[in-house]
C-alpha cells in the first residue's frame, strides 16, 4: 500500500539544509576520504548541538554525499569552527591532492550560498551561476549567505 506523508516545519524557523560531497579523483585523494569517514562516523556517534538528522549518500563509486539539517546557522557555525571540524578541515587542506569537496547550504528563508575545493567540473550552482573566490566578503558561508555576522 502507498502512502503519502508531508512534515510540519513550523518549529523550524530557522532550518538549514547543508549538503555536502567529497569526491577521489586520484589515490592520494583517498586517505582524505578515509579521513573524512572518521569524522562521519564520529558526527553519528555524538550529534553536535543544533544537528537534528544526518545522512549519507553515494553519488557515484568516487563521490560521497551528506545532507544534514541543523536548527540554525548559528549551531551549524559552531559546529564548523569548533573541533573536531575545524581539525579535519585543516587536514583535507594538507591532503586534498586527488580530491575535492564541495557544499551547498540552503536556509529556510531563501538564502543559500556553495562552496567547491579542488572539484574536476563544475557542479550544482556552479554549473549555471557566475564564479567567485571566496575571500573579502564572500569569505564565509554567513557572508555568501547575506546575512550579518553574529
Amino acid at each position: 500500500m502507498q502512502s503519502r506523508q508531508s512534515v510540519d516545519l513550523s518549529a523550524y524557523t530557522d532550518l538549514i539544509v547543508i549538503m555536502l560531497g567529497f569526491r577521489v579523483s586520484t589515490l592520494r585523494g583517498v586517505a582524505s576520504l578515509f579521513g573524512i569517514g572518521k569524522g562521519l562516523r564520529a558526527i553519528a556517534a555524538s550529534p553536535p548541538e543544533g544537528l537534528l538528522a544526518h545522512e549519507q549518500c553515494l553519488f557515484a563509486l568516487n563521490h560521497v554525499g551528506i545532507r544534514q539539517y541543523w536548527r540554525d546557522l548559528e549551531s551549524l557555525e559552531r559546529f564548523t569552527r569548533s573541533a573536531p571540524h575545524a581539525g579535519w578541515w585543516r587536514d583535507f587542506a594538507k591532503l586534498s591532492n586527488g580530491a575535492g569537496f564541495w557544499h551547498e547550504t540552503y536556509a529556510r528563508n531563501g538564502a543559500m550560498e556553495a562552496l567547491y575545493a579542488n572539484m574536476p567540473a563544475p557542479m550544482g550552482f556552479s554549473r549555471f551561476a557566475p564564479p567567485l573566490d571566496p575571500v573579502g566578503p564572500f569569505l564565509t558561508a554567513r557572508a555568501r549567505m547575506g546575512r550579518k555576522a553574529a
